[in-house]
């Protein structure tokens, strides 16, 4: 299951692309899980998409959080990393301090904020810390990107489709575009590539009717989509997810 030799994924000092391969979401709220599904079959697993999906945790009105997706990358036998933004679930105190107990730390939280999203996010993370995940706070850049790029791991990213697609808000039940009456809405997508000289990185898109010219693998500026990441503080996302499979501690993720 390790595909990791350089030898099987060429590429140029500039430009870099992982051949990762997504199929189509099968609905507006299974963006996550068919993200999983492709770093799944990167990784060489050939899983049908339907049993990810019904795998996955779903939040009470569809769609998930990316801790949900590293939970079951975990409980599979994967190491799961997240980098993530999003100040609303941590503290970044929890991260310089030495030894402070993150699950402690959320536990507390959870007993005095009772946002419903932060209650379920809360209870993803627990589990996720508890099956061994790694949690990281760094300052999100393209070089981070890069970085993490370089060492043919594919990223999946929640984040801020509104801003992505540079589209209207979305209201109703049916998410309807209302500029207007609309909210801000969340997206997964996987970051697979990285251009330096045009400093662009290749985003791989489970969503088949995205704005990106009729296809679901599309070079965008890393900077629209770092601002893109960083705005989906929005709506609970604001992360990176790395998954890859457990190697030697040598080898592992920074």
């Amino acid at each position: 299951m390790d595909r990791t030799s350089t030898e099987r994924f060429p590429v140029n000092q500039d430009i870099l692309q992982l051949p990762v391969k997504i199929l189509p979401q099968p609905d507006e709220t299974t963006c996550g899980p068919t993200c999983l599904h492709a770093v799944y079959r990167y990784w060489g697993e050939d899983e049908a998409l339907p049993g990810v999906i019904q795998r996955t945790g779903r939040l009470e009105y569809g769609g998930t959080f990316a801790v949900f997706l590293a939970c079951d990358a975990l409980r599979r036998g994967y190491n799961a990393t997240i980098y993530t933004y999003n100040l609303n679930v941590f503290d970044p105190t929890w991260f310089l301090q030495p030894g402070v107990d993150i699950a402690e730390r959320l536990q507390l939280q959870r007993e005095v904020k009772v946002d419903y999203r932060l209650q379920q996010a809360t209870t993803g993370y627990l589990e996720f810390l508890a099956l061994g995940g790694r949690l990281r706070l760094l300052d999100l850049s393209r070089y981070l990107i890069r970085g993490i790029l370089r060492r043919r791991l594919p990223i999946i990213t929640g984040l801020s489709s509104t801003y992505l697609y540079r589209v209207a808000r979305e209201h109703g039940p049916e998410d309807e575009p209302d500029d207007v009456r609309g909210l801000p809405s969340g997206h997964f997508v996987i970051i697979a590539g990285y251009d330096r000289e045009r400093r662009k990185v290749l985003v791989v898109d489970p969503y088949q009717q995205n704005p990106y010219a009729g296809t679901q693998e599309y070079w965008l500026s890393v900077d629209r989509v770092v601002n893109a990441v960083l705005l989906g503080i929005v709506t609970h996302d604001a992360n990176l997810l790395i998954i890859h499979p457990r190697c030697p501690p040598r080898q592992e993720v920074p």
